[in-house]
């Protein structure tokens, strides 16, 4: 293919949900020889794809006579979870200082998606020449890493004996967090709550990014004002100190920290000043926030289970009116909302062997219904190979099935939930398991899907909801606990919100990709709302 080089495009579509940064290092193996007196003089391009053509996002140094090289320039990517980023990995032998990529000689590429490389860490692959064959034995290997500092300090501090600044009464006081800015002026980073009428106060324990506090320096200076609150704004100083966060740090529950708060025009007019009271610092602890990227990078498995609605209200799928009717392009909404979602889970999952299960429908030989069946009728492998796989089982079986009802879910959440409750056993951030349910209608068993979503809550698990067709979605609005907390028949309150619903309608004129942003835009946050409050970080976690 023809390679140009294109100017970096603007960020992509739905920068909101942006995750995070990445950081791609990059090293060649056995890389083809194409200079005749010496070894190649490698150097390798970065490709993303944005709209159907592969744009160039950057390049890395050459290196000189070397087949097997390991670039010092890293690639820098703003990571999106709920898009598929394909991209491109091309070496060339410089033979010019031209920039055009035809002035130099093909040493092979590799095409995958950023999802892939994040959800192994470190892939090595096989270099393929333009025609798909193997560029000789050359190889590349590329190692993934989160760019962000997510190291968080909670402080819990106090004072005592501070100045009494009111007429009438003691002080209410306050502290103040800055940090000296670029413009070497200080900049306020936090302010504690005042506390009323006391020269002892004792502050609520309280958190925020290390980077925020002292841009992740544990050296580099801060300073800490205390002030008298005034209701009109004109606040009145008692005193300040400066110090470090490795300083604070020493603070242990045992044996608090002690600083003295100065002022310095007191300390300039009076021989025999001391200090404005005493500041103590509680406790110091500095901990990681871990995102979502780092479950993942830390071999956090995306477990994928389809549940699909076959119950008479579809319509006979074999015509068109039906909303399984397969039309002449061989889609349907179905399908399109398992393709939107089936094709971002599956790069996190390392056997792509994913359970498709269908609801509402009478099986051969004796038809009797089912709400939870294997779509390829092996109850005891209902596992599909990859999205394509759960497409053709599906195609496969709707002939051999009829369609009837009523439209029970709890059987499908019930069925993933178990596996969720067994993959709590390990005790580590290692499972997390998504249940997509593509449905037409109202559900019949509200009751007891309201039961099985709250127990549900309390595993490593989500439900993704698709409606399709145009019918009234009230009951899946309820279940989605973005505006309320659900409870179940019986009262009892979920622990967390797992259920994200979309209806299909609204995204029937829209790029697909648009779909799998809006129906994946929440789930980071559940997986890592669930790890977090189990106290479980990424298995290959480093302390903070």
């Amino acid at each position: 293919m023809a390679y140009t080089m294109t100017p970096t495009p603007p960020g992509p579509v739905g920068s909101q949900y942006c995750v995070c940064k990445v950081e791609l290092s990059i090293c060649g193996q056995n890389l083809l020889d194409r200079d005749v007196t010496s070894k190649s003089d490698p150097f390798c391009v970065l490709f993303m794809e944005v709209n159907g053509k592969w744009v160039e996002l950057d390049r890395t140094e050459t290196a000189v006579n070397n087949l097997n090289p390991a670039f010092a320039k890293k690639f820098i990517i703003d990571y999106h979870f709920e898009e598929v980023q394909k991209l491109k990995f091309a070496l060339f032998d410089q033979d010019k200082s031209s920039t055009q990529l035809y002035e130099h000689d093909f040493l092979g590429e590799f095409s995958c998606t950023l999802g892939m490389i994040v959800s192994s860490k470190k892939i090595t692959r096989t270099l393929l020449l333009g025609n798909g064959k193997p560029a000789g034995k050359g190889m590349i290997t590329i190692a993934a890493q989160e760019l962000s500092d997510n190291r968080v300090i909670t402080l819990s501090m106090a004072g005592r004996k501070l100045d009494k600044k009111d007429l009438f009464g003691k002080s209410d006081p306050f502290l103040e967090f800055h940090k000296p800015g670029d413009d070497g002026k200080w900049m306020l980073v936090h302010r504690t709550e005042v506390i009323k009428y006391t020269l002892d106060p004792v502050w609520k324990p309280f958190t925020v990014p290390l980077v925020s506090l002292c841009d992740g320096d544990v050296e580099k200076l801060i300073k800490v004002i205390c002030y008298d609150y005034d209701s009109d704004g004109g606040h009145d100083f008692i005193g300040e100190f400066q110090t470090s966060v490795a300083r604070l740090c020493e603070a242990q529950d045992a044996s608090p920290l002690e600083l003295e708060c100065i002022n310095p025009k007191k300390q300039k007019k009076k021989k025999n000043y001391k200090n404005s009271g005493i500041i103590i610092v509680k406790s110091c602890k500095i901990t990681r926030d871990f995102s979502f990227l780092d479950y993942i990078l830390g071999g956090c498995q995306l477990m994928f289970t389809v549940g699909i609605d076959f119950t008479a209200s579809n319509g006979n799928p074999q015509e068109p009116s039906s909303l399984h009717y397969i039309n002449p392009l061989g889609t349907n909404e179905y399908l399109s909302a398992i393709w939107a979602v089936g094709q971002i889970i599956q790069d996190y999952d390392s056997d792509k062997m994913f359970p498709a299960l269908g609801f509402g429908a009478q099986l051969p030989p004796d038809w009797k219904v089912s709400h939870e069946f294997a779509i390829n009728f092996n109850p005891r492998n209902p596992f599909c190979s990859g999205v394509e796989g759960i497409v053709q089982a599906y195609s496969a079986c709707l002939p051999h099935i009829r369609f009837y009802g009523p439209t029970n879910f709890s059987p499908i959440i019930n069925h993933v939930a178990r596996f969720a409750a067994q993959a709590t056993q390990q005790e580590t951030a290692s499972q997390y398991f998504i249940l997509l349910i593509i449905t037409d209608g109202v559900i019949s068993d509200m009751d007891e899907t309201r039961h099985a979503v709250v127990q549900a809550s309390k595993l490593p698990m989500s439900i993704i909801i698709v409606g399709v067709g145009n019918a009234d979605f009230a009951a899946m609005e309820f279940l989605d606990g973005d505006s309320r907390v659900l409870h179940s028949h019986t009262g009892e309150e979920a622990v967390r919100d797992i259920v994200q619903f979309v209806p299909f309608r609204n995204f029937r004129n829209v790029p697909k990709e648009t779909l799998a942003k809006a129906v994946l835009a929440e789930l980071p946050q559940q997986v890592v709302q669930y790890f977090k409050h189990q106290n479980l970080p990424p298995i290959n976690s480093e302390p903070a």
